[in-house]
């Protein structure tokens, strides 16, 4: 097979996984939180049980009127939703599916660039925010930079714990290096990372910068239509990605009781949706946080316990 063929093939399975991956997601948060709150409408629109109400979503979308504040930095506030999507397309990219060949772009420093990547998002939201014109928007945008400033140190401290104890930055490595017994040596990593991720993709209960209770919808609040339906991808496919690492990092990404080699790929799915459906979980179980609970979380619990992690695994290395 030519090499540009196989190059296309594989971008355009990770382009169709973008697409249809955060559609599982909407339609598992829709079912879950529909069965968890009693709501109707999502358990039984359309003929196999809630699908419709996803399709409603969309079609909803796409009616909507897209506003332009008169105001606002028209260049700037339609480029953020695209700029909000683009570090989760580059990520998926790299993150391992199987063992093998099942990875877009296998790369020796995939976590670098993933850890690296992600940081852009704070960019978009900054768009968002300064573009629209409008104070809350403002200060939403400012929330959230505040936010995923202090949550990005304790997210790569508990990745890098990782690497250090599987002695490499290749997503693929770390996989073939994990061990069951991690779960155990590595859990206050899992627990940073995760709680940190949370709080990177703005989900409840780390959703301050569209706080609707006290700045209308934050960041987003002027955008409608396609542009905040961009915005709302980038959120699921965040947790795909979020959900993916985890999995990769702490879980034994393909490895599964039997049957590694071929049904890598499906171990691997599965641990994403069961990380995806905590996380729709805590979305319904835990309130909001206030900010300066937020921030005190994160410098106080988070980073403390992420660096402890770290000595705890450089230690260990040292030992062996």
């Amino acid at each position: 097979m030519p090499l540009w063929l196989e190059l296309a093939l594989r971008i355009g399975a990770v382009v169709a996984a973008f697409l249809t991956l955060p559609l599982i997601v909407g339609q598992m948060e829709h079912k879950v939180m529909a069965h968890m709150q009693g709501r109707l409408g999502p358990m039984y629109a359309g003929a196999f049980h809630g699908w419709a109400q996803l399709v409603a979503d969309g079609v909803k979308f796409v009616q909507k009127e897209e506003v332009v504040p008169r105001a606002a930095d028209r260049q700037v506030f339609k480029l953020a939703p695209i700029v909000a999507l683009i570090p989760y397309l580059v990520a998926l990219l790299v993150i391992p599916l199987g063992p093998g060949d099942l990875v877009a772009q296998p790369l020796d420093i995939g976590l670098f660039l993933v850890l690296a990547i992600l940081g852009v998002g704070i960019v978009s939201v900054l768009m968002a925010g300064w573009a629209s014109a409008n104070k809350y928007s403002l200060l939403g945008g400012l929330r959230a930079a505040a936010q995923l400033l202090g949550y990005e140190l304790p997210f790569v401290l508990a990745a890098a714990s990782v690497a250090m104890a599987a002695g490499t930055l290749s997503l693929t490595g770390i996989v073939e290096a994990w061990r069951p017994w991690w779960l155990v040596w590595q859990a206050p990593a899992l627990f940073v990372f995760f709680v940190a991720g949370l709080a990177e993709i703005r989900r409840p209960p780390f959703d301050m910068p569209i706080a609707d209770s006290e700045l209308v919808f934050g960041y987003l609040t002027e955008y409608t239509g396609l542009r905040f339906a961009f915005f709302l991808l980038a959120e699921y496919v965040g947790i795909i990605v979020i959900a993916a690492l985890t999995t990769v990092l702490f879980l034994g990404g393909w490895k599964g009781p039997f049957l590694d080699a071929e049904l890598g790929w499906l171990w691997t799915l599965l641990k994403v949706f069961a990380v995806s459906f905590v996380i729709i979980w805590l979305r319904v179980a835990y309130p909001r946080l206030r900010e300066d609970q937020l921030q005190r979380l994160c410098w106080l619990g988070l980073v403390p316990l992420a660096l402890a992690q770290l000595a705890l695994t450089a230690g260990v290395k040292i030992a062996l």
